[in-house]
């Protein structure tokens, strides 16, 4: 199983980023898939999350409206849009794959994760 996180980048405050997460060697259609992120020194913290068929997603209050999850089950990707970025935004951000049925925030139910790829925004 390998989740591959990638889009991450050097943005200015306002900006916007798209990451995406390719995932292999799991039924992904199956899967919940969840982005967390981690910021240094402080602890892993939920982003959003969508069910497997995209029909609910949930957002961390820090990025509602700022922030959009998406999937292409064909395609065997979540996508995270981020549009007005934030200093506070600045982590690693990981994608993660969990067997639950609904858009989990808790990190625990997550089987999967990728390797994190960086978002920095500059003020």
């Amino acid at each position: 199983v390998q989740l591959q996180a990638s889009g991450g980048g050097l943005v200015q405050a306002g900006g916007s980023l798209r990451l995406s997460c390719a995932a292999s060697g799991l039924a992904f259609s199956m899967r919940t898939m969840g982005w967390f992120r981690q910021a240094p020194g402080k602890e892993r913290e939920f982003v959003t999350a969508i069910t497997r068929s995209g029909d609910s997603i949930y957002y961390a209050d820090s990025v509602k409206g700022r922030f959009t999850i998406s999937r292409d089950n064909a395609k065997k990707a979540t996508y995270l849009q981020m549009n007005s970025l934030k200093p506070e935004d600045t982590a690693i951000y990981y994608c993660a794959a969990a067997l639950v049925y609904g858009p989990s925030a808790a990190a625990r139910d997550y089987n999967y994760w990728g390797q994190g790829t960086q978002v920095t925004v500059s003020s």
